[in-house]
C-alpha cells in the first residue's frame, strides 16, 4: 500500500478554484477508529461555503496550513483500531463534522470513529449511500427540534432539495401537515412525498418553518406569531421576533440512526438522488455546478 494518499483541502479560501489536491501520509486507526477507502463523497452547500471562506470569516477555522473539505462519505473499511467490532471489508457510510480540521471526505481515504459510521445494506450501492449521511441526519435532527406536529402546519423551504425532501417525509411521520415551498416544476415530486405545494413567499400562515433553502429572515417572515423556525445555518440564526422560537440544526454523527436511514434508502422508503459522479480532480467543477442552483440530486466525488 502507498505511504500517502490524495485529499482535497482549502489553504486560502476563494471559491471553487481554491480547492487543492495534496498528498498526505497514511496513518493507522487508533482505538475506536477505522480507516475507510472512500468510494464516494457528496457535495453539500456547506462545502461551497467553506471554500468561499464563510467559516473562516466566522472564526470557525483556525488551521495553520490547510482545512479539509467534505462531510459525508461511503466506502470500504481497510483497517481497524483496537476495540472495534467492524470487520475489515465492511461497506460503510458516515459523517464527519466540524470546520477546524485538516482532513475531509473529498479524499482517497479517511480515519473516522467507528461509532459514527453505519454498515451499508446489501443492494444499496456506495455512490448512492454517500448522499445519505449529511442530509438525512440534518433533516432528521431538524425535525427533532420541531417535535411532534399534532396536526399543526409546517412549511419546508427548499422542499425539493435533499435536506428539504427528507424533512418533508420525517415531519409527516411526526404528525405535521406539511407544505413544500419549491419551484413550479417540482410540484409533482413533492405531492408524491405526500406534501401540499406552494410557490408563495408572502403568506405568514405557518405554525412552523424548516428553512431548508436557507432563506433566513425571509423564511422567518412566513412563520405565525409564537411559532417555530428551524434553520440550517447554526451560528447565523435570524434575530428573534414576534415570540417565535428560533433554532438551527447543527448536524451530528449518529451511527445508529444513519443505519436506519440507509436501510430505508435500500428499501425505497426514502429517495436518494445522484445527479452526477465526478472524479476528485473535478471537485471545483462540481462546486460551480451546484452553485448555479436547480440541481436535483447530489454530485458525488469519486477519488
Amino acid at each position: 500500500m502507498s505511504s500517502t494518499f490524495r485529499t482535497a483541502v482549502i489553504r486560502t479560501p476563494g471559491g471553487p478554484d481554491s480547492i487543492e489536491i495534496i498528498e498526505v501520509p497514511v496513518v493507522d486507526p487508533g482505538p475506536g477508529q477505522v480507516r475507510v477507502e472512500i468510494a464516494g463523497a457528496s457535495v453539500n452547500p456547506v462545502d461551497l461555503a467553506l471554500a468561499d471562506g464563510m467559516f473562516h470569516e466566522l472564526g470557525f477555522v483556525d488551521q495553520p496550513d490547510h482545512t479539509g473539505i467534505g462531510w459525508d462519505f461511503a466506502g470500504t473499511v481497510t483497517a481497524v483500531g483496537p476495540d472495534v467490532d467492524v470487520p475489515v471489508g465492511a461497506r460503510v457510510a458516515g459523517l464527519v463534522t466540524g470546520f477546524d480540521r485538516d482532513y475531509g471526505t473529498y479524499a482517497e481515504q479517511l480515519i473516522v470513529a467507528a461509532g459514527d459510521i453505519a454498515v451499508v445494506p446489501d443492494g444499496l450501492d456506495l455512490t448512492t449511500a454517500a448522499t445519505v449521511p449529511m442530509n438525512g441526519l440534518a433533516a432528521a435532527q431538524a425535525v427533532d427540534l420541531l417535535g411532534d406536529g399534532a396536526g399543526r402546519t409546517l412549511l419546508v423551504t427548499g422542499a425539493a432539495g435533499t435536506v428539504g425532501a427528507y424533512a418533508v417525509t420525517f415531519a409527516r411521520e411526526r404528525g405535521w401537515l406539511v407544505t413544500g415551498l419549491a419551484r413550479t416544476d417540482d410540484e409533482r415530486f413533492l405531492r408524491g412525498l405526500g406534501a401540499d405545494f406552494t410557490t408563495r413567499t408572502d403568506v405568514r400562515s405557518w405554525d412552523a418553518v424548516v428553512d431548508g433553502a436557507a432563506l433566513q429572515e425571509q423564511g422567518l417572515a412566513l412563520v405565525r406569531d409564537n411559532g417555530v423556525f428551524v434553520g440550517v445555518r447554526p451560528g447565523a440564526e435570524p434575530q428573534a421576533e414576534r415570540g417565535i422560537t428560533i433554532s438551527a440544526v447543527s448536524v451530528q454523527p449518529d451511527g445508529a440512526r444513519l443505519a436506519r436511514l440507509l436501510a430505508d434508502t435500500a428499501s425505497g422508503r426514502l429517495t436518494a438522488r445522484v445527479h452526477a459522479v465526478v472524479p476528485l480532480e473535478q471537485a471545483a467543477e462540481a462546486h460551480r455546478a451546484v452553485a448555479k442552483g436547480g440541481v436535483r440530486g447530489k454530485y458525488v466525488i469519486q477519488p
